[in-house]
């Protein structure tokens, strides 16, 4: 899924607002998604090595701000599921994990 620059900003900027609607720290993200606390940042940031990361984090952070009994900020680019898309990894987002 290539995103424009404008899409890649709104993406950054929902992905952020999740984060922080969630209430969770950069280290209790990492540690339950097995990865570093910098590439979650990274992710944030949608420098990834994985198309399907931001995916990841997107439903980890959903699950985590719903328990809360609150909603999501819409995304407008990670909408849906991502089952709709042919070409990302289903298994690496079922498994939800950051780890390589």
């Amino acid at each position: 899924m290539s995103l424009t620059i404008s899409e890649e900003q709104a993406t950054r900027k929902e992905l952020q607002a999740n984060f922080k609607l969630s209430g969770l720290t950069v280290d209790q993200v990492a540690a339950d998604l097995q990865t570093t606390p910098d590439y979650v940042d990274a992710v944030l940031e949608l420098q990834v090595s994985r198309i399907e990361d931001p995916w990841i984090l997107r439903n980890y952070l959903n699950a985590a701000i719903q328990a809360q009994q609150q909603q999501p900020i819409p995304y407008s680019r990670l909408n849906g599921s991502p089952l709709r898309h042919w070409f990302l990894n289903q298994g690496r987002i079922r498994r939800g994990s950051l780890a390589d």
